[in-house]
């Protein structure tokens, strides 16, 4: 992942595409933190941007979860 997610576009996907986009997040926060235990990270600055992008993921769920923020059009709205 080259760049980070602004708040928006996290908030047009679905649960599912969440859950998958937080996992990956992690997955490359825990190789960043692997490659600069071993010295072998070059930008540090990657590290802050993939933890500010798993606390908006946090975010948008969260959002959701207290009903302040709706899944994208058309998707669990029957409800």
């Amino acid at each position: 992942m080259a760049t980070e997610t602004p708040a928006a576009e996290l908030r047009e996907l679905t649960e599912e595409d969440l859950v998958a986009k937080l996992r990956e997040s992690k997955e490359e926060l825990f190789n960043l933190r692997f490659q600069m235990a071993t010295g072998q990270l070059d930008n540090n600055r990657r590290l802050r941007v993939v933890r500010h992008e798993i606390a908006r993921i946090y975010t948008v769920m969260r959002e959701r979860e207290l009903g302040l923020a709706t899944g994208p059009a058309g998707k669990g709205d029957a409800a």
